[in-house]
C-alpha cells in the first residue's frame, strides 16, 4: 500500500477486517489440510486412501476435512465400492469455483516454496497450447494486477458480525527450522489476516493488535514466526527506535493473489455478501474482481482446460 496521508482509522479498519468475507471464510477453510485436500482434488485425486497416501494427511484429519467440505457442498461423495462401502469425492460447482485461489497457492509454491509438496511441476493451458504461470487479473478490464494497482474502500458489513460463533481452525504453528516452507504458517488464518492488515496500512504491534483483536501472546508468536519465515520484515521505527515497524516482503506480497481470490470466492459462492474490504482497480476505475488468467494468452483459466505434469515422485 502507499504511505498513508492521514492517520489510520483503526476502528474502521477493525470493523472492515472482522466483518470481511475473508475473515469469515478463513474461519471455515483457513487451515493447510483443507487447502491440500482441495489441491489434491483438482489434481484428480478422488479416493480417501489416495488422498491419505499422496498428501500425507492423518486419516482422522482427512476424514474431518472431507466431511466439512461435503457439508459446505464443495465436494460430493459417490460410492464406487459396496463391499465395503467406499466413496469417491468429486468437486461440486461450488468447489470448482475455488480453482483461482488454488492456482495462486500453486504459484506461490512455484516461486517461493521449498517444493516439498506433491504439486504439479508445470501447468499447460489447453486452449492456447502453452505452458503458463497463473497471473492475477482484473475481471472488469482483463489487465494484470498487483496489490499496488488497487485502492481499498472499507465498508463494514453488519450482516457478517464478528461474534466469534463460527468455527475457526487456527492451530498452533511451529516456528523454527523449515518454517519458511511451512504451508501451515503461510495459510494460517492469523498470518493471512496480518498480511491483509499490513497491506491496508498497519505497521506496528499495537495497531495490529487493535485491528485484528488478537491477544498479545498470540500476535507476538505469529509475528515472530512470520519474520523468521521471510513473510514480514521488522525494522526499527525511524522516529522511535524502541518500536518495531513491520513491512511486507516479496513472499508475503505474493500471497495477495490467494487472499483476493479466496475472498472473492467467499463473497460470490458462499456468503453471497459483498466484501467489506472493497478493492478498486485504479487503471479502469471498476470494482476489482480477482481472476486467475494464463500468462501466455491472458484468458481466464478453467479447471478442465488445464493439464499438468505430475509431481516428480510420480514420474520416477
Amino acid at each position: 500500500m502507499n504511505a498513508q496521508a492521514e492517520p489510520l482509522n483503526l476502528e474502521l479498519m477493525r470493523e472492515a477486517i472482522l466483518t470481511s468475507t475473508l475473515n469469515h471464510g478463513l474461519r471455515l477453510l483457513g487451515d493447510r489440510w483443507t487447502v491440500q485436500v482441495l489441491m489434491g482434488a483438482f489434481m484428480g485425486i478422488k479416493r480417501f486412501d489416495d488422498f491419505q497416501a499422496k498428501l500425507g494427511i492423518p486419516r482422522h484429519t482427512l476424514s474431518d476435512r472431507l466431511k466439512a467440505l461435503v457439508a459446505m457442498d464443495m465436494m460430493r461423495p459417490r460410492p464406487y465400492s459396496q463391499r465395503p462401502l467406499r466413496h469417491a469425492y468429486h468437486l461440486t460447482r461450488k468447489g470448482l469455483a475455488m480453482y483461482d485461489a488454488v492456482l495462486m497457492v500453486w504459484d506461490w509454491e512455484h516461486r517461493f516454496g521449498e517444493h516439498d509438496l506433491p504439486l504439479p511441476r508445470r501447468l499447460k493451458h489447453k486452449s492456447c497450447g502453452h505452458a503458463f504461470l497463473p497471473e492475477l487479473t482484473c475481471g472488469a478490464c482483463g489487465e494484470q494486477v498487483t496489490m499496488h494497482d488497487l485502492r481499498f474502500r472499507l465498508r463494514p458489513n453488519r450482516r457478517l458480525p464478528h461474534d466469534g460463533t463460527a468455527p475457526a481452525r487456527t492451530p498452533r504453528v511451529p516456528v523454527g527450522e523449515g518454517a519458511a516452507g511451512s504451508l501451515g504458517l503461510r495459510l494460517d488464518r492469523w498470518a493471512l489476516l496480518i498480511v491483509s492488515a499490513v497491506t491496508l496500512g498497519c505497521r506496528y504491534f499495537d495497531e495490529l493488535s487493535q485491528v485484528l483483536q488478537i491477544g498479545p501472546s498470540v500476535l507476538a508468536r505469529r509475528l515472530s514466526g512470520m519474520v523468521e519465515a521471510g513473510l514480514l520484515r521488522a525494522e526499527p521505527d525511524p522516529d522511535d527506535g524502541r518500536r518495531r515497524r513491520y513491512r511486507l516482503t516479496p513472499a508475503s506480497r505474493a500471497l495477495f493473489g490467494y487472499i483476493t481470490c479466496f475472498a472473492a470466492w467467499a463473497s460470490e459462492h458462499h456468503f453471497n455478501e459483498p466484501s467489506s474490504i472493497a478493492p478498486v482497480h485504479r487503471a479502469c476505475g471498476h470494482p476489482f474482481a480477482a481472476r486467475a488468467a494464463c500468462s501466455h494468452c491472458h484468458q481466464p483459466l478453467l479447471p478442465w482446460e488445464v493439464e499438468f505434469e505430475p509431481p516428480a515422485e510420480e514420474t520416477t
